[in-house]
């Protein structure tokens, strides 16, 4: 039997991950109480064949018991019973945003602000995200984004990749992302909007890209750069990071960002030891 645990940071889509492990025909339970955890892996076990995949959501919810999961989890262990713990988790200011879109409150807030119940749900989900064997972080991934990560590990038993790379284009004129990791200005380079054929085309057109990189100063910053991403992943992933927002701006995200960020993308993509992905924010402004 495999026996998956589901926890992570309220609101960062565990309740999702549940519904979506359900439909890949998991045997689903949320909010199970600490106490029964045990005698609820004992009970599936006896069930046999009947119940070959089980997924049981933990979160904050189960307030001071939550502080004998960590127990429960070794005597399950030495009991023979073996688990993974997935954690789904965000970062603060993505989790504050989901909570004014749905006007809910945080669990642990007490009527407080937000960010303080997030603060304090961090120090108590800890220790579960300190022993998970997988940590999706969801601060940019689309629903089917988060399907697909589940389907790989629960399903497919694939190799999971802990860090993802989200390489993201923009205009400086529409600001800077507040979610990224790393920030490139690419305004240096010629610009394509002051040539009449290519102004209403984007970075995705070959044209564009041929301009853009028909300059040998954007081939050496392309290099440059993905000689320093390169360099950075490896120790970022020793770090605990699991999430790398890269964006490369230009004045209207349309044309120079768009070709450098396909281009490092391109590089990027082909290796296995991390996921990565590709975002244009501005390309249709």
């Amino acid at each position: 039997m495999r026996f998956v645990i589901v926890t992570g940071m309220s609101g960062a889509g565990k309740s999702t991950a549940l519904k979506m492990l359900e439909d890949m025909g998991y045997f689903c339970v949320d909010n199970l109480p600490i106490l029964l955890l045990k005698k609820f892996a004992e009970l599936a076990c006896d069930l046999g064949s009947e119940i070959e995949k089980v997924a049981l959501g933990v979160d904050v919810r189960s307030g001071q018991a939550l502080g004998e999961l960590e127990q429960e989890l070794e005597e399950i262990a030495m009991e023979g019973f073996q688990y993974e713990i997935v954690f789904l988790d965000a970062s603060d200011s993505v989790l504050v945003k989901r909570y004014k879109e749905t006007r809910r409150s945080h669990p642990l807030s007490r009527g407080d602000r937000v960010d303080k119940g997030i603060a304090l749900e961090r120090a108590k989900m800890g220790f579960l995200k300190k022993h998970a064997d997988y940590i999706i972080d969801t601060s940019q991934l689309l629903t089917r984004e988060l399907h697909q990560e589940l389907g790989k590990i629960f399903v497919w038993n694939q190799e999971f990749k802990s860090l993802v790379i989200t390489v993201l284009s923009f205009g400086f004129k529409y600001g800077i992302p507040n979610d990224c990791d790393l920030v490139f200005d690419v305004r240096f380079l010629p610009n394509p909007f002051y040539v009449e054929e290519l102004r209403n085309k984007t970075g995705l057109d070959a044209e564009v890209q041929d301009y853009v990189m028909g300059f040998e100063l954007a081939h050496e910053f392309l290099d440059k750069l993905a000689d320093m991403v390169e360099f950075l992943i490896p120790n970022y992933v020793a770090e605990g990071k699991n999430q790398l927002v890269i964006g490369i701006g230009c004045t209207g995200g349309k044309h120079r960002s768009v070709t450098l960020a396909g281009r490092l993308y391109e590089r990027l993509k082909t290796c296995s030891e991390y996921g990565s992905r590709i975002e244009h924010r501005d390309i249709a402004r």
